[in-house]
Order: structure tokens, then C-alpha cells, then sequence
């Protein structure tokens, strides 16, 4: 049995409609249009996003590692969301020899990581270094009250604003060419957000 801590999404624990199991569900399903030749889920958790791109994009994917710091997660990862294209392994995103341990990537799935981390731009270079030239980052981050506050649960160090946000990727030293910019209510996913429409997720399709 994995813990669940609140946090974590564990579909087996949750019922069918739980809001935050369906947000996250659709996270990966937004995604699946990226997800071609090797790819990287980081900060995978229990796996069943790996797992459902691996069977959806099976002809488009060669390989697909899922990787998460905790080690009992990767245990239940690879017990529960078992797939030949998958390998489940254990390592942590801010580890400087991560990148020459796993390689390069087409793909880099990273979806609610960067505010678990102390360091945004440190977390993205981390990526920018494992993403092959012509590949795509697609990143999902929760707003807040901004990079220098408290974010208001134990298990975030912050939560970027709208602002921050957008211009973090625009940031010369990681060198995207391209980066769209969407907004996620629920299970929906908006290109320009409305005033009257409160969206507490945002997402980032970056093409190096």
C-alpha cells in the first residue's frame, strides 16, 4: 500500500469524480499530442500518467522513463502501472548528475513538480539539459501568491503568479524558440484566460 498523503494522485484510492484525480487525468490527456519519441515523466508519482501515455502514444514513443525522489512510489509504480515501453526509476530532479544518468529526451512531462522544489529556474535548466534540440517541455505549475511568499500548504515551497510564470520561460539562458501558454479550469484548458474565470493552473508548451 503507497500512503496517501493528500498530494499524491493515487487513482485506486480515489472515486471516479474526484476533482483533483480528474484535473490531473486531463493533464495527461492535453499532453498525449507532444509525447513522441523518448520521453521523460518527472516526478511521475504513482505512474498511471506514464502508464496511459505509454499505451496511448505507443506508436509514436520508443521509450518512456518515469522518474520520482520517493522510492516506495517507484516500488507501487511499478507494480500497479506496469508497461514493456515504461521503466520506473527512483531520482530526484535537483541531483546534478541526474541528466548524464538518464540521458537525453524528445519529450519532458512535468506536471505539479516545480513548486515541491526551492528553486524554479534550477529545477527548468535541470530539464532544458535533458531536452534534445527540436524537443518539447510541457510544464504545469499551480499559481499563488508569487517565487518570494509562502504558499500555504506544507507541501509547496511557493507558488508562482500568472506573471512569473510566463516570464520565467522567456528567459534567455534556456533558449525555447517556441512557448505556448494555457490555462486549466477543472478539466479545461483555455489558450487566453477570461477575467471572469478563475484559473489556478498554468501550463507551459515549450519547443527548444
Amino acid at each position: 500500500m503507497l500512503k496517501d498523503t493528500g498530494e499524491r494522485v493515487i487513482p485506486e484510492y480515489m472515486k471516479p469524480d474526484n476533482g483533483m484525480w480528474l484535473e490531473h487525468l486531463a493533464r495527461y490527456y492535453f499532453a498525449l499530442p507532444y509525447a513522441a519519441g523518448r520521453v521523460l515523466d518527472i516526478a511521475c508519482g504513482s505512474g498511471y500518467g506514464t502508464k496511459l501515455t505509454a499505451k496511448s502514444r505507443k506508436k509514436h514513443i520508443t521509450s518512456l522513463v518515469g522518474v520520482d525522489r520517493d522510492e516506495d512510489t517507484v516500488i507501487y509504480a511499478k507494480g500497479a502501472h506496469y508497461h514493456p515501453k515504461v521503466d520506473f526509476i527512483t531520482g530526484d530532479i535537483l541531483d546534478p548528475s541526474l541528466p548524464e544518468k538518464l540521458g537525453t529526451f524528445d519529450t519532458i512531462l512535468s506536471f505539479e513538480t516545480m513548486e515541491h522544489v526551492p528553486d524554479d529556474r534550477l529545477f527548468l535548466a535541470q530539464l532544458v539539459k535533458m531536452l534534445n534540440p527540436g524537443g518539447t517541455l510541457v510544464l504545469s505549475t499551480p499559481f499563488g501568491a508569487g517565487r518570494n511568499q509562502p504558499s500555504g500548504t506544507p507541501f509547496h515551497y511557493f507558488q508562482l503568479t500568472k506573471e512569473e510564470f510566463t516570464a520565467l520561460f522567456q528567459e534567455s539562458r534556456y533558449g525555447f524558440s517556441h512557448v505556448e501558454y494555457y490555462y486549466q479550469a477543472g478539466v479545461s484548458f483555455e489558450r487566453e484566460p477570461r477575467e471572469e474565470v478563475h484559473y489556478p493552473i498554468g501550463i507551459a508548451v515549450c519547443k527548444k
